[in-house]
């Protein structure tokens, strides 16, 4: 699984923001690892020096095999929350599309499916 990050010219990135990310996004999105073939995460401020609520923003994209991407976008008072909550959001949409998929695979095989939880 490929992670790729990006920040505009007002979010002040480096390696440790990098790494932050990537660590972040290993944990939480580890039990689909074999699905996700590329990341890309986007951090902007929506409003620059001028501050405000919320003008934080983190995009995720999760390229999936054989699907089209999923994205999911999160703003927050500061750089950790709005990653953290993209982070959560992503892979949701992810747990999601797959539970999705693989159903529709099981009806398609001729087995009917009961989802618990």
């Amino acid at each position: 699984m490929q992670i790729l990050v990006n920040t505009d010219h007002n979010v002040k990135g480096g390696d440790l923001l990098v790494q932050y990310v990537k660590n972040l996004l290993n944990d939480s999105l580890n039990s689909f690892r074999d699905e996700i073939t590329r990341i890309e995460v986007h951090i902007s401020d929506e409003n620059g020096l001028k501050g405000g609520d919320d003008d934080l923003r983190c995009t995720i994209e999760a390229r999936l095999r054989g699907m089209q991407p999923i994205a999911v976008t999160h703003n927050d008072e500061n750089i950790d929350l709005a990653i953290a909550g993209s982070a959560d959001r992503i892979a949701r949409s992810i747990r999601k599309t797959l539970e999705k998929r693989r159903e529709i695979k099981l009806t398609q095989q001729g087995h009917k499916t009961e989802i618990i939880g």
